[in-house]
C-alpha cells in the first residue's frame, strides 16, 4: 500500500498537467483515466502521454476530442475496428454484448482461435469499457448492455466518414446526395415517418458493403434489394415490416450475421442451408414466425441460434450435429414424432450459454438427463423456464388436484436432471411450479454452483422456502428474488455464515413481489438492496454494509418502520402520491423521524388523476449535509425549522420534474436471451 501511494505522489504533477490540457471537461478526463489505467505507474510512459504531439495540433477539427482521439491512438488496430464500429449502432436501440461481439467476428476483427473467438471478443468489449470509450447501462447487470457517449460517436464516426454511411433519423432524398465514397459500412434509422422513403437504387451501387444496419420501419423490398450487396457480411433489420425472404436470398454467400429482430416475416427460406458461412441467426421478436426450415441443420458454422419472442415451439431433427453452436436461446422443450427432443441437446459440447424454454412439456425425466448439461464443461448460462403458469393461483391452466400434483411431481424430476456443470455462473429460473427446488440446489454443499455469480428466480408460486445451501456459495453476487409469492422465511443456515463462504457475500438483492417475506437479515456485504412489492417486510437486520435501499410498492400508505433503524446514505422511493405528500411535508410530516436521518432520499410518485395526456411525476429530493429540501409536488406545505431553515425556504417547486429511474435492475437474460 505504502509504495503504491508513494507512486501516486510521484506522478501526481504530471496527472495534474494532463487535467489541466483536457480543459475542464469531465468526458475528456474520464478518458484519459481510462487511457492511463493501461499504462505502468511510470513518469516516461505517463510523460510520453502529456507530451504526446496530438495536443500541440492548433487546427484540430472540431468533432476530434484532443483525449478520445489519443485513447483511440493508443488502441492496437483490431480494437480500433471494434470501436468505430460501434459507433455505427443507433444509440436508442439496445444491443446486447453478443450481439457486438457477433457483429466484430463475423466482421473478422476478433482474431485468435475459433473455440475462443466470443470470449476473445469479449475481452475487447471489457477492454473498450475500461478506457471509458463504451459505459455500462446501470439498468442491467454484468456489462450486458452499454452506451456511447455522444461526443465519442461522433469522434468514431467523424474517423470512420469515409467508410461508413450513419444515417440515423433520415428522411427522404438523404441517398441522392450520395457521392462516389467506397461505403463497406451502412447504419440506418427510421424516424417512422410517411417521408422515410429510400432511394434504394442509389445504395446499391455501393456493392461493397459489408455491414447493413436497418432499425425501423423503413420500407423497401428485402429480398431483391439486398442481392446487389454481394460482400455482405453482417445483416441487422430491427422492426422492418416485411413477410418472407426470397428463396435466392442463400445469394448472399458471405454472409455471417443474419438478425431480422421484431420484424413480421412469418417464414425463413428453406434454401438458407445453402449459406455455408452462417455463424450467427437472431430471430428474437418475430411472433409470426413458427418454424425453422428443415435445412437448418445443415448450417455446420452456426454458432448461435436466438428463437426468442417467436412462436416456433417445434424444431427439426438435426439440431445435434450443430456441434459448432455456443450460443441457443429459447430452445422448445418438445419430445413429440419428427421434432427435435432435449436428447439432441446432448452432442451440443460447446455450448456456453443455454436457454430451455417449456419444460412442462417434457413428459420424463428420462428425456431431460439425455440433454447432458452437466458434462457441458463451457457452460457458464443457463436459463430453464416453464412457458405458462399451472395449477390454482391464476394461471392459465387448470387441472384438479390429483393431476397437478402429479405435474408437480414430474416437473421436479425433471429439473432435478437438469444439473448444471460446475463451471455455471449465470443461472435464471422461471415459472417453475414446483413445490421445491431441485435437488442440486436443495443440498447442504451445492456443490454443482461453486462458481455461481448470478442467480435469477422469477414466478416460482409454490417454492415457499430458500435452500440452506445457498449460504456456502462462495462466488455469489447477484441475486434476484421476483414473484415467489408463497416464500415466507429462509433457512437457518442460510441466515448464518459457514466455515466455508457465506451468502452474506452478496452485494446485492433484490427481492420482488413477494407478499410473504417478512425478514431480511444476516448478509454483512450486502451493499444495495431493491425491495418491491412485499408489503410484509418488518425488519431489516445484520446489513452492516448497505448503503443504498430501492423501495417500491404503489399500495404503500406509510414508511416502513425498520427505516429508523438502519444506517443507510440513499434511500430511493417509489410510491402512491397520498405517501409523497406526507414526504413532501418535511419535519411537519408523521414520516419524517423515518428518514430524517438518511443523507440522501429520494422519492417520486405519478398523478394518475392529472389531466394531462401523460401522467405528472411528482419528487421530493431531500439531502441531509449540506442540508436541502425540493419538491415539485404542488400542494406540498413544507417548512423545515432548526438547522438548515434558511435553504427549506428556498423550496423549489419546478413544474418540470426530475426524471426518475425505476430502482429494478433486470437480468441480463431478460428479455432478449
Amino acid at each position: 500500500m505504502k509504495k503504491n501511494q508513494t507512486q501516486i505522489d510521484m506522478l501526481k504533477d504530471i496527472a495534474m498537467q494532463i487535467i489541466e490540457k483536457c480543459d475542464g471537461l469531465p468526458l475528456a478526463v474520464k478518458v484519459m483515466g481510462g487511457l492511463l489505467r493501461q499504462k505502468r505507474m511510470r513518469r516516461r510512459e505517463w510523460n510520453n502521454v502529456l507530451n504526446h504531439s496530438v495536443w500541440s495540433v492548433s487546427q484540430m477539427p472540431e468533432e476530434l476530442n484532443y483525449a478520445i482521439y489519443l485513447s483511440y491512438h493508443d488502441l492496437p488496430p483490431s480494437w480500433k475496428s471494434c470501436f468505430l464500429h460501434y459507433s455505427l449502432l443507433p444509440k436508442g436501440t439496445r444491443f446486447y454484448v453478443h450481439e457486438v461481439v457477433a457483429m466484430w467476428i463475423s466482421e473478422g476483427f476478433v482474431h485468435g482461435d475459433s473455440h475462443d473467438l466470443e470470449e476473445l471478443g469479449r475481452q475487447y468489449y471489457e477492454e473498450l469499457i475500461l478506457r471509458n470509450l463504451i459505459e455500462p447501462d446501470k439498468k442491467y447487470i454484468d456489462q450486458e448492455v452499454c452506451s456511447m457517449h455522444d461526443v465519442v460517436r461522433s469522434f468514431a464516426q467523424y474517423i470512420a466518414r469515409n467508410e461508413a454511411l450513419v444515417a440515423h433519423g433520415i428522411e427522404s432524398g438523404i441517398f441522392g446526395t450520395l457521392n462516389s465514397k467506397k461505403f463497406f459500412w451502412v447504419s440506418l434509422e427510421s424516424t417512422g415517418s410517411e417521408s422515410d422513403e429510400l432511394e434504394w437504387s442509389s445504395l446499391q451501387n455501393h456493392i461493397s458493403v459489408r455491414t447493413l444496419i436497418s432499425v425501423g420501419p423503413i420500407k423497401f423490398n428485402l429480398s431483391y434489394s439486398l442481392l446487389s450487396f454481394s460482400c455482405l457480411r453482417i445483416l441487422h433489420i430491427q422492426y422492418a415490416k416485411f413477410d418472407t425472404l426470397n428463396e435466392l436470398f442463400f445469394r448472399l454467400k458471405h454472409l455471417r450475421y443474419l438478425s431480422v429482430k421484431h420484424s413480421n416475416i412469418s417464414k425463413l427460406p428453406e434454401s438458407i442451408g445453402k449459406m455455408k458461412f452462417l455463424q450467427y441467426i437472431y430471430l428474437f421478436g418475430c411472433q409470426r414466425l413458427v418454424k425453422l426450415p428443415g435445412s437448418t441443420g445443415k448450417l455446420q458454422q452456426l454458432r448461435l441460434l436466438n428463437l426468442s419472442g417467436t412462436s416456433i415451439h417445434h424444431i427439426p431433427r438435426g439440431l445435434g450435429v450443430l456441434t459448432n453452436l455456443r450460443k441457443l436461446f429459447a430452445f422448445p422443450a418438445q419430445t413429440d414424432g419428427e421434432w427435435c427432443s432435449l436428447e439432441e441437446l446432448g452432442p451440443l459440447s460447446q455450448l456456453t450459454e443455454l436457454h430451455i424454454r417449456g419444460l412442462e412439456n417434457v413428459p420424463s425425466s428420462s428425456f431431460a438427463s439425455k440433454a447432458k448439461l452437466s458434462e457441458k464443461v463451457l457452460l457458464s448460462y443457463l436459463r430453464l423456464s416453464c412457458t405458462s403458469r399451472h395449477g390454482h393461483d391464476g394461471g392459465l391452466v387448470k387441472y384438479d388436484e390429483k393431476i397437478f400434483e402429479e405435474k408437480q411431481r414430474l416437473i421436479e424430476e425433471v429439473f432435478d436432471e437438469l444439473c448444471p456443470p460446475p463451471c455455471i455462473e449465470n443461472l435464471p429460473i422461471l415459472k417453475y411450479f414446483g413445490r421445491r427446488l431441485p435437488k442440486w440446489m436443495m443440498s447442504t454443499a451445492v456443490v454443482p454452483l461453486g462458481n455461481l455469480r448470478i442467480l435469477t428466480m422469477v414466478d416460482l408460486p409454490f417454492c415457499a422456502e430458500l435452500p440452506d445451501g445457498l449460504c456456502q456459495l462462495p462466488c455469489l453476487e447477484f441475486l434476484q428474488i421476483d414473484r415467489i409469492t408463497s416464500i415466507n422465511h429462509v433457512g437457518r443456515k442460510f441466515q448464518q455464515p459457514s466455515r466455508h463462504s457465506v451468502l452474506g457475500s452478496i452485494v446485492d438483492l433484490e427481492v420482488l413481489e413477494s407478499p410473504e417475506l417478512e425478514r431480511i437479515c444476516n448478509l454483512p456485504k450486502l451493499q444495495r438492496l431493491c425491495i418491491s412489492m412485499c408489503p410484509k417486510i418488518k425488519e431489516l437486520d445484520g446489513l452492516s454494509a448497505l448503503h443504498t435501499l430501492n423501495l417500491e410498492d404503489y399500495d404503500m400508505k406509510t414508511l416502513p418502520g425498520y427505516l429508523q433503524g438502519i444506517n443507510i446514505s440513499h434511500l430511493q422511493i417509489y410510491c402512491d402520491i397520498s405517501l409523497l405528500t406526507s414526504i413532501a411535508k418535511g419535519n411537519s410530516s408523521p414520516e419524517w423521524d423515518k428518514f430524517y436521518h438518511i443523507q440522501q432520499v429520494k422519492a417520486y410518485a405519478d398523478d394518475d388523476n392529472n389531466d394531462d395526456r401523460v401522467a405528472q411525476k411528482w419528487y421530493v429530493s431531500y439531502t441531509r449535509d449540506p442540508f436541502s429540501f425540493e419538491t415539485n409536488y404542488i400542494g406540498a406545505s413544507t417548512f423545515v425549522s432548526g438547522e438548515g431553515e434558511e435553504e427549506a425556504m428556498s423550496l423549489r417547486r419546478a413544474r418540470k420534474p426530475l426524471p426518475p429511474t425505476r430502482c429494478l435492475r433486470r437480468f441480463p437474460s431478460e428479455p432478449e436471451m
